[in-house]
């Protein structure tokens, strides 16, 4: 069986080589962590795993500014979640 506990040092290695799959491995621990502010700089990074958890995490808080901010990083799919979510009628959003 392989060894999955795989520190993040090694990964961060890893990914600053040009390691697709850890730069992924690393977004999902800082995921699992509630580490936002690292999802926000992996996504500045170029991690479009972080682009689709940070869009998972501003949806479900109907966070506008924080949809657009993921489109303008790059991240594609944020851009048609905040579109969605204009388009919606008001009874949908979180907080009305």
């Amino acid at each position: 069986m392989a060894n999955t506990n795989i520190d993040r040092d090694t990964l961060r290695e890893l990914a600053d080589e040009g390691n697709e799959t850890a730069l992924d491995r690393l977004a999902d621990l800082a995921d699992a962590a509630g580490e936002v502010e690292e999802l926000s700089e992996l996504l500045d990074e170029g991690c479009m795993r972080a682009g689709f958890l940070l869009t998972r995490r501003a949806t479900a808080s109907g966070d506008l500014r924080e949809l657009q901010r993921i489109s303008d990083a790059g991240y594609e799919e944020a851009g048609g979640e905040l579109d969605r979510l204009l388009k919606a009628p008001a009874a949908e959003y979180p907080d009305s």
